[in-house]
């Protein structure tokens, strides 16, 4: 499974950007894919994560209500919708994949840790200016 992230860049304030997860490799469906962001000198930290069949996502607390995750198994791609931009947004974003699981009940569980991503795609650099 590779993955490649793409749709950074520098916007004010208040903008929007679109990101993009392309995985390769199959049964795509059968994956939760997330998103972290890594500041310099931090850990990385989670930012949003979408279940194989899009059906059950997680947010931070920090972009609940501003971030949207979506998924697009036909095209093999995530997108991370962004508004609302803040500066302290600026980071370089990943995405990332595991196996989907499930509880016993068989919900998707959502992993918000890095340590439990098995593929991880590039960064690609988003800047909010003030």
């Amino acid at each position: 499974v590779q993955l490649q992230a793409s749709g950074g860049g520098l916007v004010q304030a208040g903008d929007s950007l679109r990101l993009s997860c392309a995985v390769s490799g199959r049964a795509f469906a059968s994956y939760v894919v997330g998103w972290f962001l890594e500041t310099p000198g931090k850990k990385r930290d989670f930012v949003t994560a979408i279940s194989g069949s899009g059906g059950r996502t997680h947010y931070a607390d920090s972009v609940k209500g501003r971030f949207s995750i979506t998924r697009d198994n036909a095209k093999n791609t995530v997108y991370l919708q962004m508004n609302s931009l803040k500066p302290e947004d600026t980071a370089v974003y990943y995405c990332a994949a595991h196996p989907q699981y499930t509880d016993y009940d068989s919900t998707p569980i959502i992993d918000i840790n890095p340590d439990d991503y098995d593929y991880w795609g590039q960064g690609t650099q988003v800047t909010v200016s003030s």
